[in-house]
């Protein structure tokens, strides 16, 4: 007869062979290999000044379409009303006791939200929207916060020169050269 004892060390080698055998496999075997052309899509960085911004542009007028289709179930028709994060308003607040943290509020660089936008939404299919798009719906958001007209074009030139409201008041780690 065994005492609870044995049974548990019988176990708990079990545990441990098992396991040991996962980790000494070469392949993990999660997913499927990544495609050159799939990581070349993906394969961006959209600085402040504009570097690596694509061609392509789009006003607000026209973003207001692509935002009804892709971001209005989880931000709200008007972008502060939705499910999730709140993009529009709180402009002043984060001197306040309860700060807004919005695109308008708290981002310093448009080219940031373009980056995010082209990178990560919508959520049900990033990365599926065009540059043109991409432009579109960030010119609608930034027209929502009031930081540009309804028919600014945004594009690779203009995206850059947009002035965000909380721009000067980040404090950098380490100066810009």
């Amino acid at each position: 007869m065994f005492t609870r004892n044995a049974v548990f060390m019988v176990i708990a080698a079990s545990c441990l062979l098992a396991t040991g055998s996962i980790v000494a496999d070469d392949n993990p075997r999660l997913g499927e290999a990544v495609s050159s052309a799939e990581i070349a899509r993906m394969d961006f960085t959209v600085l402040p000044n504009g570097d690596g911004l694509p061609g392509g542009s789009g006003t607000a007028a026209a973003g207001a379409l692509v935002y009804q289709q892709n971001c209005l179930a989880c931000h709200g028709t008007a972008g502060k009303d939705g499910p999730n994060d709140s993009l529009v308003g709180g402009i002043g607040s984060l001197v306040t006791e309860q700060p807004q943290k919005t695109v308008g509020s708290y981002w310093p660089y448009a080219t940031t939200l373009f980056d995010y936008v082209r990178r990560a939404m919508p959520y049900q299919a990033p990365g599926s929207l065009s540059d043109d798009d991409v432009y579109a719906v960030t010119a609608y958001i930034l027209y929502l916060n009031d930081i540009v007209g309804e028919d600014d074009r945004l594009d690779a030139e203009t995206l850059p020169e947009v002035r965000m409201p909380n721009r000067e008041n980040f404090v950098w780690a380490y100066a810009p050269d």
